[in-house]
């Protein structure tokens, strides 16, 4: 396994890391467990979960895959010092269960405070690694919902400014709780905001956005400023939500998937969807390489690349997928890719 330095912090992660927003849903505790112990074994040292996993978000699941994680981390002696620990707070959202008193989220102090204190009693642990936004709490494009095409949302009234956020952190950085701070689903306005109102406050390490085959938009311009600016992408969604893999070939629906279970993949089924997956898939399989795989391989051969998170609900696709740690793409490969990429570009943002 690589390890690559996290923005401008002391920590190496790994160049693979673990997602885990199917446990407490798709995958019970014991499965869980195994999980994170075989993904430790290989050599992954990142960790990443967030407050309101498991997904698809509901109040019945809320956290429990903080919990799940502190509960292994209070099983296995020695572990915490081994793993990097990532979680999220969410930012602007109806998810009024995610706070005692049942306001609607934002990204006030308040907010932050309450968060940060709940993911540190479930995860067991004194302290959290890389503490990231989820989302912003102004309206963005984020999850699939502006494909490519340039609106204005509505600007609303109780914005949380980014500066007040970024205090609140602060405290939590100065108080010990939170080593470093980073952003999800972000803009690269948000990411120069952020960054700019960050002397003396905490410095933005990491930007947690999709990147995969199918969705290279980071490249058009937060590739840039994040490698300007020393901002590690923890890339999630490399597979497509499986897509990528082929497992949804041909109108294919597996028992027990996501798109089965929860419906909710239609970010990856607009317009040109299917014929770019397919060619990609082909082109895989026509180089003799599993399609997963290759696309793993891809996301994390990128110059910007920190981390690609990946997850499985089956401990059988966690350990193909952890052998794409292997895998480097050759240059022939890379220009067909390409190739793909500028007549079918990002089918699926």
């Amino acid at each position: 396994m690589e390890y690559r330095k996290l923005g401008r912090t002391d920590l190496s992660v790994s160049a693979l890391s673990l997602g885990t927003m199917t446990w407490g849903d798709q995958n019970t505790e014991a499965e869980a467990f195994e999980q994170m112990d075989y993904a430790l074994e290989r050599g992954v040292n990142l960790f990443d979960n967030a407050e309101m996993y498991p997904t698809p978000p509901k109040a019945e699941t809320a956290n429990r895959c903080e919990t799940i994680m502190g509960n292994w981390l209070a099983a296995r002696p020695g572990a915490r010092e081994k793993i990097v620990v990532a979680t999220k707070v969410v930012g602007r959202s109806h998810m009024s269960w995610l706070r005692k008193d049942g306001h609607e989220p934002r990204l006030t102090a308040r907010d932050i405070e309450e968060a940060v204190e709940g993911s540190l009693r479930r995860l067991q642990t004194d302290r959290i690694d890389v503490y990231q936004v989820h989302w912003p709490d102004r309206p963005v494009s984020q999850f699939g919902s502006n494909p490519t095409v340039f609106n204005v949302p509505d600007r609303p009234a109780d914005e949380t400014p980014i500066e007040e956020s970024l205090e609140a952190f602060g405290r939590l950085v100065k108080a010990g709780k939170v080593l470093h701070i980073g952003l999800s689903n972000e803009s690269t306005w948000g990411l120069m905001r952020w960054l700019g109102a960050s002397d003396p406050l905490p410095r933005v390490a990491s930007i947690q956005n999709a990147y995969s085959l199918v969705n290279r938009t980071f490249e058009t311009n937060l590739a840039e400023a994040c490698l300007r600016e020393d901002v590690g992408l923890l890339a999630y969604s490399a597979l497509a939500q499986g897509y990528l893999s082929g497992k949804y070939r041909n109108g294919a629906l597996p028992e027990g998937s996501r798109k089965a279970l929860y419906n909710r993949l239609q970010r990856y089924e607009g317009p040109g969807a299917d014929e770019t997956i397919n060619r990609y898939v082909t082109l895989a399989e026509e180089a003799g390489i599993d399609p997963a795989q290759m696309a793993i391989a891809f996301a994390m051969g990128r110059p910007f690349m920190t981390s690609v998170i990946i997850g499985a609900s089956k401990m059988e696709q966690l350990k193909s997928v952890l052998d794409a740690a292997s895998l480097t793409l050759g240059d022939d490969l890379l220009a067909a890719i390409d190739t793909i990429h500028r007549a079918h570009a990002n089918v699926c943002p």
